[in-house]
């Protein structure tokens, strides 16, 4: 039986795995200082609010399947772009030994040879523009003050690749997990375009960092329609989409892009991870999925940003349904 990272990586390259790879099962997510000063102090629970490190305000409502950030009205941190120089001040990339030596004592407990060491970001370059500003003035600027766009966005990439050097100069994480949602369940924010203009640069030099500094794997989490952006996300490196809704047409996309990129995918949260969820749909939903898509290049599992389900147990009836049709489909 291959470990877990042996599995993967059969998997990623349209190899010979043995079994599926399970949801996140495959990353040993792991906080660090940088991480947690970006979240902010606090749990944030449902129906309360916090703020993160750089001052933007969370709300989780009830009934919602999690936090969202606050930038409207007196919530607004940023409303003049030209401004952002006084404003926008992102927390520290440097701690001391002593910081970091419970997060390298995390990371020096997993098997390196079966798991994965797995540092976080979140949010993403796009996401941290419109927490600041809101989506509605984000969308704006990028038409009437793109030169200002542009040097926030030079400011968060340089803030996440300083990020990346001391995350991975003290815990060595072969993959990464980040978050950045960039479409709608029906298109993308952005023309491909205009994607390739602001946000594709970015990403080059982010990723191009961690994996600079020993990371092998970029999962990028993104659960929305973004099938016209796979070739950028190609050219950023990023090695799994995590979260590509069904909107995309997935056999399409693994037919024209595995070998290249592969896909996290597979359970919808909007259509099984609901009130009337049952062990019957989740395992019709995963049956549907592999006997369309196959099983190359593909990670089968909900598509929100992370472990746990909206509704409890739908994640873990998941996890259990893909271990158990892994028999099947794995003769």
């Amino acid at each position: 039986m291959l470990s877990t990272k042996e599995n993967l990586y059969e998997t990623l390259k349209g190899g010979h795995p043995d079994r599926f790879v399970n949801q996140f099962g495959y990353l040993k997510m792991l906080p660090d200082p940088i991480f947690l000063g970006l979240m902010g102090e606090g749990d944030l629970q449902p129906g309360g609010t916090k703020k993160t490190g750089f001052g933007v305000t969370m709300c989780w409502a009830e009934g919602t399947p999690g936090p969202f950030p606050m930038c409207e009205g007196e919530h607004k941190l940023l409303k003049d772009i030209t401004e952002w120089k006084n404003v926008v001040k992102m927390p520290p990339t440097e701690y001391s030994d002593e910081a970091w030596a419970p997060f390298v004592a995390m990371a020096d407990g997993v098997d390196r040879d079966k798991e994965l060491v797995t540092a976080m970001v979140m949010p993403g370059v796009f996401e941290k523009l419109h927490y600041f500003m809101g989506m509605e003035d984000t969308m704006i600027n990028f038409y009437e003050e793109p030169e200002a766009m542009h040097e926030l966005i030079d400011y968060f990439t340089e803030y996440e690749c300083a990020n990346a050097r001391e995350v991975c100069k003290h815990m060595h994480p072969e993959a990464l997990f980040h978050h950045d949602d960039w479409g709608s369940q029906r298109s993308t924010f952005l023309s491909p375009d205009m994607f390739e203009e602001f946000i594709v640069p970015a990403y080059k030099k982010i990723y191009g960092t961690w994996k600079e500094n020993g990371v092998k794997v970029i999962v990028h989490h993104n659960d929305a329609y973004s099938a016209t952006l796979v070739p950028a996300m190609i050219e950023m490196g990023i090695d799994v989409w995590q979260g590509p809704v069904k909107e995309n047409d997935l056999p399409e996309l693994v037919k024209k892009y595995g070998g290249q990129i592969s896909f996290h995918c597979g359970l919808d949260n909007g259509k099984y991870d609901t009130a009337d969820w049952s062990p019957e749909k989740i395992e019709a939903g995963l049956r549907e999925f592999f006997d369309t898509v196959g099983t190359k290049y593909v990670i089968p599992g909900f598509t929100q940003g992370g472990e746990g389900s909206a509704f409890a147990g739908a994640y873990e009836c998941a996890t259990e349904t893909i271990d158990r049709l892994s028999k099947e489909y794995f003769k």
